[in-house]
């Protein structure tokens, strides 16, 4: 009986020892994923820049949040912000429509790669006439925003506009108060198209505008157009988009009128010609791609980074590489065309011969 006693009691010891090492066991590794979690969710990426590719920006962090538990941030400031925010360090990556130069990349120190194309619009407030029913060829465009065309019953609108009744409305010019890229885009294209443009106020971020108000980001622009009957703007197709604003046929390079539609995005960017060798520079960015069904207003939005932080930079790329692979339909809702697979192929080519090395 005193042996069976003895037995019995070893067991439970050994049960009560064995249980201890089991229990030791979950709560160690409860802690090590409480850690490991705890971690995630204390890496924060700080981007800023650009408003025009702000709206898929935001819906990919938070996406990418839910999927991994690490927070993007972005501010949409602007590409003159983003450019000087990346360049002084302040931020992990910067936003830019202006595409920047290998020399300007160099004297700033930073690579750069485009993440999302999209494209620019006319948009109009204009009481009785519906999206894309009004015309504009480049030289309308140009006169107005020159300030020389003053009313909606234009000869010059109505010569373009033959079937439309055009009310007589004082037009009212709505731009970019800030250094802007989607001004870079637009105002390159008036360059391109308009010779009195190119002379007189020329194409950049910041330009000293013959007539109109001035409103910051996509965002200040789409309002003010909204507000402001017989208003006319360009902003992001994506606030066109989201806040159902009635937007101008344009003509094509070959001088066609078009209406911006995914089609003639993908258009223009099916016409893109990359090289890591220039960090993906491209002189005009895409506007005026060739083909009548090409948009003229194409563009993509860069992103920039420091050359020296490489371990902030693969968390940064972590994220873009994210949405390269599960983005694209958010991107295609919101408006933008997501890049082709062999271009998102040769960016990680870039990654990891370039910025990763």
């Amino acid at each position: 009986m005193k042996g069976r006693l003895r037995l019995f009691s070893l067991f439970v010891v050994s049960s009560l020892v064995l249980s201890g090492c089991f229990e030791k066991k979950k709560e160690e590794k409860e802690k090590v994923s409480k850690s490991v979690s705890s971690h995630k969710a204390s890496v924060v990426i700080n981007g800023a820049g650009a408003t025009f590719p702000y709206p898929v920006y935001v819906n990919w962090a938070k996406e990418y949040y839910k999927a991994t538990g690490i927070k993007v941030n972005y501010q949409g400031i602007g590409s003159g912000g983003g450019i000087r925010q990346v360049s002084q360090r302040v931020v992990d990556f910067g936003g830019s429509d202006k595409m920047l130069s290998p020399q300007e990349l160099d004297k700033r120190r930073l690579y750069q790669f485009p993440a999302i194309i999209g494209s620019i619009v006319v948009v109009y407030n204009l009481p009785g006439v519906g999206d894309g029913e009004l015309r504009l060829s480049n030289k309308t465009v140009c006169d107005i925003f020159m300030g020389k065309v003053k009313y909606w019953d234009n000869q010059e609108v109505k010569t373009d506009n033959p079937s439309l009744k055009l009310p007589h409305q004082p037009i009212t010019v709505v731009h970019r108060a800030e250094g802007s890229g989607t001004t870079w885009n637009f105002t390159y294209w008036l360059s391109q198209v308009c010779p009195e443009w190119k002379e007189k106020v020329g194409y950049g971020k910041v330009v000293s505008w013959p007539t109109g108000i001035g409103a910051k980001g996509n965002a200040g622009v789409t309002n003010y157009v909204k507000q402001t009957p017989g208003g006319i703007g360009y902003v992001e197709y994506a606030y066109k988009l989201q806040n159902n604003l009635t937007a101008a046929q344009l003509q094509s390079k070959e001088g066609d009128f078009i209406k911006p539609t995914e089609e003639t995005f993908k258009a223009a960017a099916s016409h893109a010609s990359w090289s890591m060798d220039t960090h993906f520079y491209l002189p005009g960015n895409l506007i005026l791609q060739p083909g009548k069904n090409s948009w003229p207003l194409t563009a993509a939005s860069m992103i920039l980074l420091p050359r020296e932080k490489k371990e902030r930079n693969k968390l940064v790329i972590n994220f873009f590489d994210w949405s390269f692979r599960n983005g694209d339909q958010i991107a295609a809702k919101l408006g933008y065309v997501p890049l082709p697979e062999s271009t998102k192929e040769k960016i990680r080519e870039y990654w990891k011969e370039v910025v990763l090395k």
